[in-house]
């Protein structure tokens, strides 16, 4: 597999590791309670279970433009301090920029650069078998061929100690990419998963 044995693809159609299929399950979008509520606004696309021997990306391909916005769901088990990015459509190039606010129990920062090869500020993840890192990512306005694209994520991770920069820390991360084509991919990048990571695909409408 030109993907590697640490990585997964996943299409509508189907989901291999290393030249082997692998089960894909569905989840059911987050209930929503009060009369008022809209149930039906999120749809499962498809969610991805690391195996044993984890993942150094994880991919998801064919994505059809049924709906207005996507939203991604992290729960990952970091293996090593990794600044958790995306790319889209097979896109390496310089065509990304990206921003982070950053509080932890030692200290404040922010960040930001242009012209980088993948919007990989959405969160800093701490290495852990034991305490995940978590993240809630919004696409805004992906299929939409008359704009850039707009990428905002809420990243938080508890260590259950003292509170150090290393132990825990919530991330308000945002990017861009600079292409006014439909998202039909979605690759993360700079993240080594462990084993039980999960991460979750959704189509909001609008």
């Amino acid at each position: 597999s030109v993907f590697g044995c640490n990585s997964y693809l996943h299409s509508q159609q189907h989901l291999h590791h290393c030249g082997r299929p692998v089960l894909i399950l569905g989840i059911l979008a987050s209930s929503i309670s009060g009369s008022k509520a809209v149930t039906n606004s999120y749809e499962s696309i498809a969610k991805v279970t690391v195996g044993s021997g984890g993942a150094s990306s994880v991919e998801f391909t064919s994505i059809a433009s049924t709906w207005t916005h996507l939203q991604l769901r992290v729960y990952a088990l970091p293996n090593g301090q990794q600044n958790f990015g995306l790319q889209f459509n097979s896109d390496t190039g310089s065509n990304y920029s990206k921003h982070m606010l950053q509080g932890t129990g030692a200290t404040v920062g922010a960040y930001g650069s242009s012209s980088q090869t993948a919007a990989d500020y959405l969160g800093l993840f701490s290495d852990s078998s034991s305490y995940p890192a978590v993240s809630v990512i919004d696409i805004l306005d992906y299929a939409n061929t008359n704009k850039y694209k707009t990428i905002r994520a809420l990243t938080g991770q508890d260590g259950n100690g003292t509170g150090t920069a290393t132990d825990w820390r919530l991330t308000f991360g945002s990017g861009l990419w600079m292409n006014t084509n439909a998202i039909t991919s979605i690759k993360t990048v700079n993240v080594n998963f462990r084993n039980y990571s999960h991460i979750a695909l959704y189509g909001i409408k609008a």
